[in-house]
């Protein structure tokens, strides 16, 4: 049996008003700059940075961070404003939550011990956001993307009570499985 080898991530992916108000935003970028790279996914917060694994074992992968998961309670998270990450990504900011950054630290120590993951550095260097813009952005055209979405507004209360696997299908990001935090 030939390994199949899948790229899967773990995000906060709103559903609701929140998604639709990101997603407005992408589109707009989209519509006025031709940033369109960020739309291939779902308005998200990454918690886990995508990763290979054996599409075979996909079920195994689900059991185990449900088994994991499910440990979690709810919480809120707050998004308000916008920042950036030098001239190379544009996001909304998520508010600092000690409860995500101990969500984040003890799934990526999980992932290393029970699903044999590396810890990769932007795992480590844990920065909450959702992005607008990135990968397709144009350094010397960054200061009009920057100004258009600074002069917006967005703040809103995401009630976490999920966490989603992601896999990458046909050159987009989608949601395969929703994890229930019960804790």
């Amino acid at each position: 049996m030939a390994t199949e080898l899948a790229k899967y991530f773990l995000a906060l992916v709103p559903q609701g008003q929140i998604q639709k108000e990101a997603t407005a935003m992408k589109e707009e970028l989209k519509l006025l700059f031709n940033l369109k790279y960020a739309l291939k996914s779902p308005a998200h917060v990454t918690v886990k940075m995508p990763f290979n694994y054996n599409e075979l074992k996909e079920e195994r992968l689900i059991s185990k961070m449900q088994n994991f998961l499910s440990l979690y309670p709810t919480f809120h998270l707050e998004l308000k404003g916008f920042d950036r990450f030098g001239k190379r990504v544009i996001f909304i900011h998520v508010r600092p939550s000690a409860v995500l950054n101990q969500l984040q630290e003890n799934l990526g120590k999980f992932c290393k011990l029970e699903l044999k993951l590396n810890n990769e550095l932007s795992d480590r260097a844990f920065h909450p956001h959702m992005t607008l813009a990135f990968k397709d952005i144009k350094p010397n055209k960054f200061e009009s993307y920057w100004q258009h979405i600074k002069s917006k507004e967005f703040q809103a209360t995401y009630a976490v009570e999920d966490l989603a696997l992601l896999k990458r299908i046909g050159g987009r990001w989608e949601v395969i499985h929703r994890f229930i935090l019960k804790g």
